[in-house]
């Protein structure tokens, strides 16, 4: 009798680290989709500060050229962020946590590569 009792003890014991450990993954995948974010918005931040800076050059297209690209890399990197964060946050379950849900993560993602976009189309279109 004792015997199994303590089988059972120890897997729930196992079932227990099993939920925390998936918990924290889905925690870590959180702190990695934040940390691309930021990555993809300083390579917006490079493309202004780049046009900014060297706007002045002849031809004028070249400085708007080389912004556009870190600036459609910083897109994409959003896009490829959420992409992976919510393929991630789909294949685990929470039990203990409270995860930001999929579709947060998607919004974040949007309106973040919606305000790149618009600031990569805004070099082209506005003069400084």
């Amino acid at each position: 009798m004792g015997d199994t009792n303590d089988r059972k003890d120890s897997q729930q014991l196992a079932q227990d680290r099993t939920d925390w450990a998936e918990d924290r993954t889905m925690m870590a995948n959180e702190r990695t989709f934040a940390g691309w974010m930021r990555t993809g918005l300083a390579a917006i931040g490079i493309g202004i500060g780049f046009n900014a800076l060297f706007g002045k050059w002849e031809p004028a297209w070249a400085p708007k050229a080389i912004a556009s690209i870190f600036m459609a890399v910083g897109i994409f990197i959003i896009y490829a962020a959420q992409k992976r964060g919510c393929a991630v946050q789909e294949r685990l379950d929470a039990h203990d946590a409270e995860p930001v849900k999929g579709v947060n993560l998607r919004l974040i993602a949007a309106f973040m590569g919606l305000g790149g976009l618009c600031l990569l189309i805004g070099i082209w279109v506005f003069e400084f």
